[in-house]
């Protein structure tokens, strides 16, 4: 059998509950749902990139491209992504941002996609993003 290991990068914030920020097994690498916050600085609170989904967007799949890469994936290695939006109207731009970010990082073939909307996210956090991977 294949061991389960947690998935933390140096960069993230502990997580607010008993949760890993990502979990592979054997070839199989899911992170978890990831906002916003900025590259963690010891003694610090997390913090938003910023008001705007641009900015909490592009942090956002940086962040999980982080908890990919600690993992030992890429984003070329990511088959599925879910987007979870706090508001309807947020659709288009995101769309935009996530292409954008897409074509700069030169991904041959785009993973699976699912963007929902999603009120239940904390105060001011205006998207969530996961993705699965599967190694090799």
């Amino acid at each position: 059998m294949t061991e389960k290991t947690a998935v933390t990068p140096e960069t993230h914030n502990a997580p607010p509950a008993r949760f890993s920020h990502g979990v592979r097994k054997g070839n199989i690498l899911q992170v978890a749902g990831q906002v916003g916050y900025l590259p963690h600085v010891e003694g610090q609170p997390a913090t938003l990139a910023g008001p705007s989904l641009r900015e909490q967007t592009l942090r956002t799949l940086e962040n999980v491209r982080s908890v990919l890469e600690a993992g030992g994936a890429s984003w070329e290695d990511a088959v599925m992504i879910r987007i979870y939006l706090t508001d309807t109207g947020h659709f288009a731009e995101m769309n935009e941002i996530y292409d954008a970010y897409f074509e700069e990082q030169g991904i041959k073939e785009a993973p699976a996609a699912r963007t929902t909307v999603y009120v239940g996210l904390p105060a001011g956090m205006l998207v969530e993003i996961d993705a699965l991977a599967v190694l090799g």
